[in-house]
């Protein structure tokens, strides 16, 4: 794919491992052109044979994305304007991220708010800065997440929490925000994009059909019951044991060598 070297959102691959970074300085907030951008630059990756993992970080040390421009909701707050002109594009972007064929990981620096968060949640891991800060204040504004806050965040902290985050609007920092299960990992300060690429190194040397099947696996859980949940995961399980990548994963097993999956990357020797 071609790289974007500029605009609201930057893009780099090496590796089998691209880089989106959201650029909108000083706080890379929320508009219409960054959601945008984000958006094509997923298009774009979902159908890149070569890039096996996302990572998505900020610009800059004060922000991973501090949530939406405030100076944008007046001309909003009209009936019948915030879906078409905002929400409703945010919906399908971020829901691409959360829907993402490949691994995907937050590296968060600086704060991650409101709209920011929402779309840090939609990563399958979230790496922070020891000095990150994570909050949902819109209540302040006399509104809430409108993005998918309430259902993804909830899903990874549960429902006190979350209504601790959404009724309160107070920050939490990067401690808390892993004690409470909302991100992954906390490293030291201006570590987080240097683990996630070493993380996303990582998930690019594994099996990528098997990754993939295993996220639907995992988000059935969250869509369904229990019952039908562990139904609706058995074809996918059938179709991963019927695979390439699992035929060479047990010959290796069994040979006592490192796998070489098809179309993983393998940065290892045997």
């Amino acid at each position: 794919m071609v790289e974007i070297t500029a605009g609201p959102v930057r893009c780099s691959v090496q590796d089998g491992v691209a880089v989106l970074t959201l650029d909108n300085p000083p706080f890379n907030l929320v508009f219409r052109g960054l959601t945008e951008a984000l958006g094509r630059a997923l298009d774009a990756l979902a159908d890149d044979a070569t890039v096996r993992a996302v990572i998505v970080t900020g610009a800059g040390p004060r922000a991973f994305c501090a949530g939406s421009d405030i100076a944008e909701f007046q001309r909003l707050m009209q009936p019948g304007r915030i879906g078409p002109e905002k929400l409703n594009l945010q919906h399908q972007v971020f829901g691409r991220l959360d829907d993402f064929p490949k691994p995907t990981v937050a590296a968060v620096t600086g704060l991650a708010y409101g709209g920011g968060l929402e779309i840090a949640v939609c990563c399958d891991l979230i790496v922070a800065d020891e000095n990150a800060r994570f909050a949902l204040p819109e209540i302040k504004l006399g509104v809430f997440p409108g993005s998918g806050g309430p259902v993804r965040v909830t899903r990874r902290v549960g429902e006190a929490r979350a209504k601790e985050l959404m009724f309160l609007g107070e920050p939490i920092d990067a401690p808390t925000a892993l004690a409470w299960g909302l991100i992954n990992r906390v490293v030291p300060q201006g570590a987080a994009l240097n683990t996630a690429l070493a993380l996303a190194a990582t998930l690019a040397q594994r099996p990528p059909l098997a990754l993939a099947l295993c996220k639907q696996a995992i988000d059935l859980t969250l869509d369904m019951t229990e019952d039908a949940a562990i139904a609706a995961a058995l074809p996918l399980s059938e179709r991963v044991f019927t695979s390439t990548e699992s035929r060479e994963g047990v010959r290796a097993f069994l040979a006592k060598q490192t796998p070489r999956f098809p179309n993983a990357l393998h940065a290892t020797k045997e």
